[in-house]
């Protein structure tokens, strides 16, 4: 197949990689999570339990290893941008991996 690989392509995809590389960008999760306490007469050992939350955390790598921080609300809030952008750099990093294979996969073909 034949696939032509136009510079615009690859310009735009180096324009939204340069604009998202301006601001933070961080790797990982943000979920909410819901605990239970040590206190024994406390509501979340209740039967049904109640529990404590939910607690927005943020879960990423760390040498290796998961971690998962509890995290304020405005704390989430102010990093919900920098994973969306770590995201889209992962989308986008992909795009033009596709494009560069095409690329040499049809000027390879040409020859």
């Amino acid at each position: 197949m034949l696939v032509v690989v136009t510079s615009e392509q690859r310009r735009a995809i180096l324009a939204e990689i340069n604009r998202l590389a301006r601001g933070p960008v961080v790797a990982g999760t943000l979920s909410q999570r819901s605990t239970r306490c040590a206190g024994a007469g406390c509501h979340c050992r209740a039967n049904p339990a109640v529990l404590h939350g939910p607690y927005p955390t943020w879960s990423h790598q760390v040498d290796g290893r998961q971690v998962t921080t509890t995290l304020s609300n405005d704390e989430a809030e102010q990093l919900r941008p920098a994973i969306a952008a770590h995201r889209r750099l992962r989308e986008l990093v992909k795009e033009l991996e596709a494009l560069s294979s095409a690329d040499f996969e049809s000027r390879r073909a040409r020859k």
